[in-house]
């Protein structure tokens, strides 16, 4: 049974999260850069993922900024974070649900310039519609001082493909039937209202986000080069690499501390939809 709340809803209540939502059949993240799927919901993705659910990702921009070099080939930096991408979403499902080519889809707007007009707001309708997910994850798009734009389209981009992709008025010209999911979370949350129970995923979580090595000195800061095992460089990989899988731990703890859990991610979760 669909929920259906008036217009104007009721004031937000303020207390204890919930905790752990019933494993859905299907699953749909939303991020706005080819890491931030991971960075949000990475753990919550692969718990899913290991117990049945098909996990799909669809991430907004090509990444092509992602980088702190200015003579950097952007081309190469482009395919290079889509084959990343797929690495991640491998880790984190396992190559239990789909083969790689369904599994991520790639929109291809433009590192910084992403909006939310109709064009935009169409194919991830479409993607919607597709996919048929009982829940989507995505940005918040109303977390205060957040500054970078992409995050901003890529959450209220989310909130209204959700609502077109549920109205038969919205886009009937796609040929597809209308699709309401049975709950959205918001990952990096202004307001957090739930928590998923991740105690066993963080390794996963950390895995899956060193697939993305393009980004590894740009937000991991995980600067050395080279082999990871051997010489001087390569203890002062691990070295980073191990506190960025600190700062995770940290992270997971921190949130799971708001339901009493080891190790949790916090979304702000809206079920009426």
């Amino acid at each position: 049974m669909t929920k259906s709340g008036l217009p104007v809803g009721d004031l937000p209540e303020h207390g204890a999260p919930s905790v752990d939502l019933a494993l859905p059949r299907t699953v749909l993240a939303v991020g706005a850069h080819p890491d931030d799927i991971e960075f949000g919901c990475g753990a919550t993705l692969a718990k899913w993922a290991a117990r049945g659910s098909a996990v799909v990702h669809a991430v907004l921009t090509d990444g092509s900024k992602g980088t702190w070099d200015p003579g950097a080939d952007l081309p190469a930096l482009i395919e290079a974070r889509k084959a990343e991408c797929r690495a991640a979403a491998s880790v984190i499902d396992g190559d239990r649900a789909h083969p790689v080519a369904e599994r991520v889809h790639f929109f291809g707007y433009p590192d910084g310039e992403l909006d939310t007009g109709p064009a935009a707001r169409r194919a991830l309708t479409a993607v919607i519609r597709d996919v048929a997910p009982d829940v989507v994850l995505g940005h918040d798009p109303w977390r205060r001082y957040r500054l970078h734009p992409d995050h901003r389209a890529a959450g209220f981009l989310t909130v209204d493909a959700i609502v077109a992709a549920r109205d038969p008025h919205f886009f009937p010209d796609l040929g597809r039937p209308p699709h309401r999911p049975g709950a959205l979370l918001l990952f990096e949350p202004d307001v957090p209202n739930h928590v998923e129970t991740v105690t066993a995923y963080a390794q996963v979580k950390i895995a899956a986000l060193l697939c993305h090595a393009s980004q590894q000195g740009t937000t991991m800061g995980i600067l050395a080069s080279g082999d990871a095992g051997s010489g001087s460089t390569g203890t002062a990989r691990r070295r980073e690499i191990d506190d960025f899988a600190q700062r995770i731990h940290r992270q997971l703890a921190s949130h799971g501390g708001l339901a009493g859990v080891d190790a949790g991610e916090a979304f702000h979760l809206i079920d009426a939809l």
